[in-house]
């Protein structure tokens, strides 16, 4: 049972294996090693949503595409782009398969992310532990010179990882050759692809009682780690929530993480093709640890959606910049061929009753490139937990 119907009631009947998803605006892409992460897939609910009449024009475009023995995706697609939803997208059946993949919080790969440094060449930014990359000694600075005789100087971000991911068959099992440079030293490895855990939560603590909590996107089982962090946190430390980069994801893991710092209550509203429906936070959370959230405009979808609720509950600071604003709800449409075409039926909004959709989170204080500091100065200010 899945769908917006059945998962958000009160938040103990939400089931963490489906959830309504932002669509995600691709960036993640740029910064994996895999590939981009995309919507979850709804099953039927208790009570089918009305189609809507873009729904249905796709749906119908599909379906005469296949009659005619064209290709009912790109008719799909037409169909979306004539819409004007701006968040609309068709995904043919294999992308979608790797979506549902990457929102499970699995992918395929090497296990290593990328950046480039300042002279434009690419080199190794991480490696997850006990991955292939691992596995085969490949390092963080190492540089990356080539995948599969490619030369990557000068390729954007998003190329790289198109590199790495490989076509379509590209899944587990299936190799990729890396060429690597580590001072004087050069050497080709050839890795095996594998299924990986994606590591979207991470944790560091400061001497000065900080403890820095990154979430780099909301796949199953974020919101949980984020709430571990919390209560594992050691007495006297406040929470840096740094949601910079984070592109969203399952809207019920966002939940779960805002029920780390609240006791229940609501975390947002939205409406789905004009019924209104409410998101609420699990009670228990930690209300007197010091909070600071980390924002700028690569927050996106799930994670302005957190920042906004603690927000406008009191609960947090919000420092950095002002948020991407994408703060409306996709839903999909199995077409004909297998294909998945996800369209907008409603939006969000925070407790107080903001609009996120093309407006974003302004944070209380404004900062660029020293955010992390002035957010742990701020933090300093609030005092010990309670």
């Amino acid at each position: 049972m899945s769908g917006p119907e059945s998962l958000f009631k009160r938040p103990r009947s939400m089931r963490r294996g489906a959830g309504l998803t932002f669509l995600f605006a691709g960036v993640l892409a740029a910064g994996a090693a895999t590939g981009s992460f995309g919507s979850e897939p709804h099953k039927s609910a208790e009570s089918p949503p009305r189609s809507t009449p873009v729904a249905q024009d796709v749906s119908e475009a599909a379906a005469e595409a296949m009659a005619d023995g064209k290709s009912p995706t790109d008719a799909a697609r037409e169909a979306v782009s004539r819409s004007g939803d701006r968040w609309g997208k068709v995904y043919d059946e294999k992308e979608y398969e790797k979506f549902e993949q990457a929102l499970d919080g699995e992918y395929t790969g090497v296990g290593l992310w990328t950046r480039r440094d300042g002279a434009g060449r690419i080199e190794v930014a991480a490696v997850q532990h006990d991955g292939p990359a691992a596995r085969a000694g490949i390092a963080e600075g190492d540089r990356l010179r080539s995948i599969d005789g490619h030369r990557l100087d000068g390729r954007s971000p998003a190329e790289v990882v198109r590199l790495l991911r490989g076509g379509d068959d590209a899944g587990p099992g299936s190799e990729v050759t890396l060429g690597l440079q580590r001072g004087k030293r050069t050497w080709d490895s050839t890795l095996e692809r594998a299924t990986l855990e994606k590591q979207t939560v991470s944790v560091r603590d400061f001497g000065d009682g900080t403890r820095l909590v990154k979430v780099t996107s909301f796949t199953k089982g974020s919101g949980a780690e984020v709430g571990k962090a919390v209560t594992s946190a050691p007495a006297g430390h406040g929470i840096l929530l740094d949601l910079r980069g984070n592109s969203g994801g399952l809207v019920a893991e966002a939940v779960d993480a805002a029920s780390a710092f609240l006791d229940g209550g609501l975390v947002a509203t939205y409406d789905v093709r004009g019924e209104q429906r409410a998101l609420h936070a699990i009670r228990g959370g930690q209300t007197s640890r010091p909070l600071v959230v980390l924002v700028d405009g690569g927050t996106m979808s799930a994670a302005e959606l957190l920042a906004g609720a603690l927000q406008d509950r009191g609960r947090a600071v919000v420092v950095g910049s002002r948020t991407f604003g994408k703060g409306s709800v996709q839903m999909p449409t199995r077409l004909p061929d297998g294909s998945v075409a996800e369209l907008t039926v409603g939006h969000y909004r925070t407790p107080s009753g903001r609009s996120v959709d093309g407006r974003g989170i302004t944070p209380d204080l404004n900062a660029g490139e020293d955010a992390e500091a002035r957010a742990r100065t701020v933090l300093s200010g609030l005092g010990p937990p309670s």
